[in-house]
């Protein structure tokens, strides 16, 4: 004799009244979302049409700028506008020339801002807690109040014409908030490591190179792509201490970017743009899910 519990089957008729509310769910979920999937449209023709717009621009030529309406198409589809502005308009030597102040500026930045921050947050010493503040003071000061005296020290020192002033100047602008950040950083790695690493031996330079900069590579890459940006972006201090228009960094080249008889060409003007823009986008891209890392590596102890 079996026994086995009757098997329960709900009626015909309830599945076919459950059906109507079920549509009724969904249909009101997707109003629900409606709204952000606007904003989200909205926002992407916020950021995407300026750049729709350069690249469209950086085809057309002299005469399509000035007679023709903003919103038209160009012409035809070709690089002359490229051609002449890595050429004609030096925009290579304005790239080199940032480069040159860039890349060892950067190199300076991370090397004693990274060191600074480890000595201030994972070693003991007295005083270390006054340095800190100095350094999150430094972050407080406005650029525009030291260009004047930097200006007059670097004339009276001789090294105006050169790209020292532009290196100096950033690599002194970028230490207090790099030291501030990686400081935050070694403050998430446990103390316990480094204590373990100081019992089998190690000593202080040994667990900074091998444990200490290891753990925080990903926010390192952060702070050193947050530094790039602003240095390389960089208009007012390029702009005050590189008088010579042969040590002109790409910034202030695309602002002194005129043709024959001071006429701006727009043509190749908007051509060095789209150079300068997406090759700094192809870097943020390159390096997404580092910085992702690096950002989320100082919000969790442990």
């Amino acid at each position: 004799m079996s026994t086995q519990a009757p098997e329960h089957k709900v009626p015909l008729k309830a599945l076919k009244r459950q059906e109507p509310r079920r549509a009724r769910s969904r249909a009101a979920k997707r109003w629900a979302k409606l709204p952000i999937h606007l904003l989200i449209a909205l926002l992407l023709v916020v950021v995407l049409y300026p750049l729709l717009w350069l690249v469209l621009g950086s085809f057309k030529t002299q005469q399509e700028f000035l007679n023709d309406p903003v919103w038209s198409l160009p012409g035809s589809f070709n690089f002359d506008n490229y051609t002449e502005a890595w050429t004609t308009g030096n925009l290579a030597v304005f790239v080199a020339n940032s480069l040159m102040a860039t890349l060892p500026s950067l190199a300076l930045i991370i090397v004693f801002g990274v060191a600074a921050g480890f000595a201030l947050e994972v070693m003991v010493w007295k005083g270390r807690n006054g340095v800190l503040l100095i350094f999150l003071t430094g972050i407080m000061v406005p650029g525009q109040m030291i260009l004047l005296p930097l200006f007059s020290a670097y004339f009276n020192t001789g090294l105006t014409g050169t790209l020292w002033p532009l290196i100096i100047t950033y690599t002194a602008t970028g230490l207090p908030l790099t030291v501030f950040m990686m400081a935050t950083y070694f403050r998430a790695v446990p103390r316990e490591v480094f204590e373990a690493s100081t019992l089998d031996g190690a000593s202080i330079i040994r667990s900074f190179i091998s444990i200490g900069f290891p753990m925080v590579r990903n926010a390192v890459f952060t702070v050193a792509l947050v530094q790039f940006f602003f240095i390389w972006n960089d208009l007012l201090i390029a702009l005050t201490f590189a008088n010579n228009s042969d040590l002109s960094t790409i910034q202030v080249g695309l602002l002194n970017f005129t043709g024959q008889f001071g006429a701006v060409q727009y043509g190749p003007l908007f051509a060095a743009i789209c150079l300068n823009v997406f090759g700094t986008l192809a870097i943020y891209l390159f390096l997404n899910q580092r910085i992702m890392k690096g950002l989320a590596a100082g919000s969790v102890k442990g």
